[in-house]
């Protein structure tokens, strides 16, 4: 039985917009008892949040079936091993969420006070990022805490529009720490283990669908999985063999929309 690893926007919705036949694929997953989680580098909202976006755009979801780069963050610092101390984030909802619901005591960077030395430094999307939140980060990433971004997104489209993402914030982060954080979001090898884990199935098992060669497929591809791609979002069909020779990340399938993919899976 296949299992299968879902992006979001530009693959189930653009922004507030839903795609056509999105909400008939999940029903189609559904209807056959496909195991599936959908995957998304979002790090702002929380599970529910991401459920209830889903849920206004036609597509039955539960938080349950989310997993969130700011979740895979979180793992992945229980995992690590971290010196006692608290952890310090800059970013939203999600990813305070996210760290205080694995135990950690999660501090914002413009809380940080006098605080003496961080565990670890965590950073998603923030939108109101400042001068403040950067030399906390910078102080405490210099001090020997451990730089995690959540996602390497330079920018994000969200409704027909490019806007700066975490990996925008991430490199100024970086470059005045000279330390290279552990990237957590898609291709990175960590949240695809993660939601590998999470279907309990083989890799080979597993589709990774997406809209994004650069991220969805080639973090499926390095992961194992089978991959198709759907021409919904970043790729198309004017640019998709653009996108692949240049990318040089090479698709198992390609298909217009995921009732494509529903077909040719059969």
């Amino acid at each position: 039985m296949p299992g299968f690893l879902l992006d979001l926007d530009g693959t189930l919705y653009h922004g507030d917009h839903p795609i056509p036949y999105a909400a008939e694929f999940i029903g189609w997953l559904k209807e056959r008892g496909y195991p599936y989680v959908y995957v998304t580098n979002n790090s702002s909202r929380t599970p529910e949040q991401v459920a209830d976006h889903l849920r206004k755009t036609g597509i039955d979801a539960a938080a349950q079936e989310v997993l969130t780069s700011s979740q895979a963050a979180a793992l992945y610092l229980k995992d690590a091993s971290l010196p006692p101390g608290p952890v310090l984030y800059i970013g939203e909802e999600g990813l305070r969420q996210a760290l205080t619901e694995a135990g950690f005591e999660a501090v914002p960077a413009d809380e940080a006070g006098q605080l003496d030395k961080a565990a670890a430094v965590v950073q998603g999307i923030d939108r109101s990022f400042s001068y403040g939140k950067l030399l906390a980060a910078v102080r405490h990433i210099r001090r020997g805490a451990l730089s995690v971004l959540t996602n390497p997104d330079h920018l994000l489209p969200w409704n027909g529009e490019l806007t700066p993402g975490a990996g925008s914030i991430g490199a100024a982060i970086e470059r005045s720490s000279e330390t290279a954080p552990v990237v957590i979001g898609k291709p990175s090898p960590v949240i695809m283990r993660y939601a590998v884990e999470r279907l309990g199935l083989p890799p080979e098992e597993i589709w990774a669908v997406g809209d994004n060669l650069g991220t969805d497929i080639r973090g499926g591809a390095d992961a194992g999985c089978r991959t198709a791609l759907v021409l919904t979002g970043l790729a198309t069909e004017e640019n998709v063999s653009e996108q692949i020779a240049r990318i040089g990340v090479q698709p198992k399938l390609v298909c217009r929309h995921l009732m494509e993919l529903a077909e040719r899976i059969g």
